[in-house]
C-alpha cells in the first residue's frame, strides 16, 4: 500500500524539472551534485547551461578547471565542481558504472548520489537517503535516533529494504518528492499527504519533533580585509590554491587585516570603502574592502594563493568566481 499510493501520487504531482526528462546517467550524475545544499530553482538554469556547454563526460574531463569554475561560478560550495570534474576524467575513457559499488569508487560521490544514479539512469534497486528521504523516513517509521549519529544508519537500512525492484528510480525520486513539498521541516502538509495513513509519527503525535538532528553549529565569525586594486581598467585577482575553501577561484585578495593587505601587495594609498558581510554554512565573514592602485602583481603571495594577475572586468564571466568576490569588486567599485 505504502508504495502503491506513494508511487501514484508521484506520477500525478511531481514537478516537472529537467533533469526527470532523461535517464542519461551523466545528467542524473550532474543534478545530483547541483542540488546537493542548493534549491532546486537555483540549480535549474545552471543545469541546463552546464550540460549545454560539457553534454558528456569527456567533454568536462578535457576542460580546464579555471572553465568548470566559471560554469559553476555562483552556485556555490565549489569542491563539488571540481570533485565532478575528477570523475569526469575518471570516467572519460570509459561507461559510467552502473551499479552502486561501481560509482562509490569515483571521486566526490558517497551512497546517496550513487544510489541516485543507478536506481534513476539505470533501475537498480538499491535506495537512497538525502535529507528529504530521511525526513520521511523518520516520521513514517518513528525513527527516534539522532540523524547525525545511528538514525541514519537506520534510514539507509530502510531505504534498501523499501525500494521496489519495479521502477526504483521512480520510488526514490517521490521519496525525494515528498519531502520537498508535502512532508516539509516546519508545517508539513499532513492533510494531503498520500501516505498519511502509514505514517507513525503522525499517529502518535511526534510529527513536529522527528527527525531528531542535534544542535546546529552556529557560524563562526571571521574578520578579513580585502584588496580591489585597479590599473588600466584592469583589475588584481589572486587564485586560492585547490585544497581550501574556494579552492581554485579567483578573487581580489583577501587576509586577516589592512596591514598585512598593504604589506604583502606593496600599496600604500589603500583606504577602505565599505564592508562585506557573508555567511557559509560554518563561517560569518565581515571583510573590509580597500581600493588602491596597483600596477604589478607580487611575486611572493600570500596564504592561500598561488597566482595573481590583472584582468579585464569585461571578461570576467570566464573565470571561476565566487558570490563573495563579485560582493567585494562591487563593494570596491563605490
Amino acid at each position: 500500500m505504502l508504495r502503491r499510493d506513494l508511487i501514484a501520487w508521484y506520477d500525478a504531482c511531481r514537478r516537472d524539472l529537467p533533469w526527470r526528462r532523461t535517464r542519461d546517467p551523466w545528467a542524473v550524475w550532474v543534478s545530483e551534485i547541483m542540488l546537493q545544499q542548493t534549491r532546486v530553482e537555483t540549480v535549474i538554469p545552471y543545469f541546463e547551461r552546464f550540460l549545454a556547454r560539457f553534454p558528456t563526460p569527456l567533454a568536462l574531463a578535457e576542460a580546464p578547471e579555471d572553465q568548470v569554475l566559471a560554469a559553476w561560478s555562483g552556485l556555490g560550495y565549489y569542491r563539488r565542481a571540481r570533485l565532478l570534474h575528477a570523475g569526469a576524467r575518471a570516467v572519460a575513457a570509459a561507461p559510467i558504472p552502473d551499479q552502486r559499488d561501481g560509482l562509490l569508487a569515483l571521486p566526490g560521490i558517497g551512497r546517496y548520489t550513487a544510489g541516485a544514479i543507478a536506481s534513476i539512469a539505470f533501475g537498480r534497486a538499491v535506495g537512497l537517503v538525502d535529507g528529504n528521504v530521511a525526513r520521511v523516513l523518520a516520521r513514517l517509521f518513528a525513527i527516534e535516533d539522532d540523524m547525525k549519529r545511528g538514525g541514519m544508519k537506520k534510514a539507509e537500512a530502510l531505504a534498501d529494504e523499501l525500494v521496489p525492484r519495479d521502477r526504483p528510480g521512480d520510488w526514490n525520486q517521490a521519496l525525494m518528492e515528498l519531502g520537498a513539498t508535502v512532508c516539509t521541516p516546519r508545517s508539513p502538509a499532513c492533510d494531503r499527504c498520500p501516505v498519511a495513513r502509514d505514517c507513525r509519527a503522525r499517529a502518535e503525535g511526534k510529527v513536529d519533533r522527528l527527525p531528531v538532528l542535534g544542535e546546529k553549529t552556529k557560524p563562526k565569525p571571521q574578520k578579513l580585509a580585502a584588496l580591489v586594486a585597479r590599473s588600466g581598467g584592469k583589475v588584481l585577482l589572486a587564485r586560492r590554491r585547490s585544497d581550501g575553501l574556494f579552492g581554485g577561484l579567483w578573487e581580489p585578495p583577501m587576509v586577516a587585516t589592512a596591514a598585512a593587505l598593504k604589506a604583502a601587495f606593496a600599496v600604500r594609498d589603500a583606504k577602505k570603502v565599505g564592508t562585506v558581510v557573508h555567511v557559509l554554512s560554518h563561517r560569518r565573514l565581515t571583510i573590509d574592502v580597500l581600493t588602491a592602485s596597483a600596477h604589478e602583481a607580487p611575486a611572493a603571495l600570500p596564504d592561500p594563493y598561488e597566482a595573481a594577475g590583472f584582468f579585464d572586468e569585461l571578461s570576467l564571466g570566464e573565470l571561476g568566481i565566487s558570490t563573495l568576490a563579485r560582493k567585494v569588486l562591487a563593494a570596491g567599485t563605490c
